[in-house]
C-alpha cells in the first residue's frame, strides 16, 4: 500500500485543505501484506470526530492493513469541527467532503472507480455523522455507509453550544431539514433512488447510544439493508478499530 499526503486547494472551502490517501499497491518484495493491488479499486471515505484530523484513523488502528486486504483505497480528508455541514454562518464543509473531494481524488488517482457499487463512506462520533449525511443526501452516490458511536442526533438541545448556530443556524429549524439524518432516512427512502446497505454499532456505555436505536428504528421501518449491534463498550479506539474491520468485511465479504 501506498500512503500519500495531499495539500490541495478547495474551491468549496476557498482555502488550503489536507487528506491523507491509502492506495493499494502492487509489489513483489513488500513482506507480511497483500501486494496484489492494481487496476480499477474500491474508494472508502473515512470520516474523523469533532475533537480530530485526518490522520487519527492511521493513528489509532491498522487501516492501511484492513484496506489491502480488499484492494481498497481510503481517502481521509481534514473537516475540523464542521460537522460536515455547509454552515449557515461558515464554509461549505459538506459540498467539499461530498461533491469536491471523490471528484479530487478522481482526477488525481485514476484507480479509484467512480461506479455506485465501488464506494462508500464511513466515521465515528461526528463522521458516524457526516457519514450517514454524505449517503443519505445522495444514496445513488455509495453503496454502503457506517456509523460508529454516530453523534446523529444533532436537533437535540443537550447537544447545543456556543458554535452551533454558526454551523446549524436557529436550532428550531434543524428537525425535518437535510441537517437532520432520521429525517433523510426517509427522504432517501422515498426517492426512488438505490439505497446503501446500512453499518451501524455504538457501545451500551456510550451516551450516544440513543442516537444509534432511533437510527436503527427508522431504517427498519424503510426498510434498508441495515446491520446493526450494540455491544459492551465506550466511546474508545477499542471498539472503532474493531467495528472499521467488521465495516468492511459487511461491504466487501
Amino acid at each position: 500500500m501506498a500512503l500519500v499526503h495531499v495539500n490541495f486547494h478547495s474551491d468549496a472551502l476557498g482555502m488550503a485543505a489536507s487528506m491523507d490517501v491509502i492506495l493499494p499497491q502492487q509489489s513483489t518484495t513488500l513482506i507480511g501484506m497483500n501486494t496484489s493491488g492494481g487496476g480499477t479499486c474500491k474508494t472508502l471515505y473515512l470520516l474523523h470526530g469533532l475533537s480530530d484530523d485526518h490522520t487519527i484513523w492511521q493513528r489509532r488502528t491498522s487501516i492501511e492493513r484492513y484496506a489491502a486486504d480488499k484492494n481498497l483505497a481510503v481517502v481521509m480528508p481534514a473537516a475540523g469541527k464542521s460537522w460536515y455541514t455547509d454552515m449557515a454562518h461558515g464554509d461549505r464543509w459538506q459540498t467539499f467532503i461530498t461533491k469536491e473531494v471523490p471528484a479530487v481524488c478522481r482526477s488525481m488517482f485514476r484507480c479509484m472507480s467512480d461506479k455506485r457499487e465501488d464506494n462508500f463512506v464511513a466515521g465515528l462520533s461526528m463522521g458516524g455523522y457526516g457519514a450517514l449525511k454524505m449517503a443519505l443526501s445522495d444514496p445513488g452516490a455509495f453503496a454502503g455507509v457506517a456509523s460508529f458511536s454516530g453523534a446523529i442526533d444533532v436537533a437535540n438541545p443537550r447537544r447545543f453550544g456556543g458554535h452551533w448556530s454558526d454551523i446549524f443556524g436557529d436550532p428550531a429549524t434543524i428537525a425535518g431539514s437535510d441537517n437532520d439524518v432520521y429525517a433523510l432516512i426517509e427522504k432517501a427512502a422515498k426517492s426512488g433512488a438505490p439505497l446503501p446497505k446500512v453499518y451501524l454499532w455504538c457501545g451500551l456505555q456510550d451516551g450516544l447510544i440513543h442516537d444509534s436505536r432511533r437510527a436503527k428504528a427508522l431504517f427498519e421501518e424503510y426498510g434498508y439493508d441495515l446491520s446493526y449491534s450494540e455491544t459492551d463498550g465506550d466511546h474508545s479506539w477499542f471498539y472503532w478499530d474493531r467495528e472499521i474491520q467488521n465495516a468492511i468485511a459487511y461491504f466487501l465479504g
